[in-house]
């Protein structure tokens, strides 16, 4: 499954960030506890895009409560990482599955957690619906117009080229 997973965090010289290997994070506290490692005591985003189908968001201020959003709340049923993330939100309940049709019944994809994760950076919650609602955006688009907004693009570029 690819996938790319980066943390982004805002300190008073400006922002920093790295990409982050999803391998050993276990749960929602490692990947906090780690993202507060990135953070060094400010705001820290965390971005995750998997196979183009879903971006889920994670912010962390400071020692508060990690934050959660997901684009997608099927991914919650159908992928780890999802699920790891928005350890909190079950998938939605209205999905069957016939074993002898391999489509099934999905309900739609439905945006899911704290939309207003990204608010206080420029993108409300309702400018942050639609660009996941918005036909042939993918992931990676939206994270980029977030970081754009927020005023870390260029760090988000420097991750992304590795």
């Amino acid at each position: 499954m690819p996938y790319f997973a980066a943390a982004l965090a805002r300190s008073p010289e400006g922002w920093h960030g790295r990409e982050v290997d999803m391998e050993h994070v276990e749960d929602l506290d490692t990947l906090v506890e780690l993202l507060r490692d990135v953070a060094e005591g400010t705001t820290v985003l965390f971005f995750l895009e998997e196979d183009d189908e879903y971006l889920a968001i994670v912010r962390v201020d400071g020692d508060g409560d990690p934050r959660t959003f997901i684009s997608d709340d099927r991914a919650v049923g159908t992928s780890p990482l999802a699920s790891l993330v928005m350890e909190d939100l079950a998938p939605p309940e209205d999905v069957e599955v016939d074993e002898d049709d391999d489509e099934g019944v999905r309900p739609d994809a439905e945006v899911a957690g704290d939309a207003e994760i990204v608010a206080s950076l420029g993108v409300s919650a309702d400018a942050l619906v639609a660009l996941c609602a918005t036909e042939g955006m993918l992931p990676a688009d939206i994270v980029t117009a977030i970081c754009e907004k927020a005023g870390c693009a260029d760090t988000l570029d420097q991750i992304r080229e590795g």
